[in-house]
């Protein structure tokens, strides 16, 4: 089982790391919202990370691969407190 954090606010809000598996179980308790928080995309050679939809930095390359570029995401994701993004477009 892999490890999964879920951050419940005062109103009832619910926000994740966006996980198939942990997006199943959530859906059970009410209907789910999900917002991109980032942007990862393949930028010349390598991989980028944009945070900018939840204030955070934009990372180019040297991110290798994708799953490089994925796996910060998550990292800033949860040490910044999961953001939430802005309102949806």
């Amino acid at each position: 089982m892999r490890e999964a954090e879920l951050i419940v606010e005062p109103n009832g809000e619910v926000r994740f790391v966006y996980d198939d598996e942990l997006a199943e179980i959530v859906r059970q308790v009410g209907p789910l919202e999900v917002r991109r928080a980032s942007h990862v995309e393949p930028v010349g050679d390598g991989w980028s990370a944009d945070l900018s939809p939840v204030g955070g930095p934009t990372i180019e390359p040297p991110f290798g691969s994708r799953a490089a570029a994925l796996a910060y995401e998550v990292e800033w994701l949860r040490e910044n407190g999961t953001p939430f993004p802005g309102e949806p477009t």
